[in-house]
């Protein structure tokens, strides 16, 4: 029995955006995108797309989450997820939170 898995991945745009998504098949889903077959898709003005980044899951709902939390984050902090800078990652998340605190009122 072939147990399913989920794929977060990101394809970088061809205007310097990112887009991020989940599917069960990346192969056909990264196809679909430069087929550019549905104007109303994210990257169908921003063509050529590649796959630079991706994880793998075994629940969709945690892919979903990991999904939604990439989307939120910097371009700055995607692109150490795509580097695999986790050092960096980490800085950038230090960088936010002492932003928040600091506009919190006291």
């Amino acid at each position: 029995m072939r147990i399913k898995s989920y794929v977060v991945y990101m394809l970088p745009c061809s205007d310097g955006s990112f887009y991020v998504g989940a599917t069960t098949d990346l192969g056909l889903r990264i196809g679909w995108h430069n087929e550019a077959l549905d104007p109303f898709c994210y990257t169908y003005g921003r063509l050529p797309v590649q796959l630079v980044w991706s994880e793998t899951f075994s629940d969709w709902n945690e892919a979903l989450t990991r999904e939604r939390q990439v989307k939120g984050w910097s371009r700055s902090k995607k692109m150490a997820l795509v580097e695999g800078d986790w050092d960096e990652i980490q800085r950038l998340a230090r960088l936010r939170n002492q932003g928040r605190k600091a506009e919190s009122p006291r």
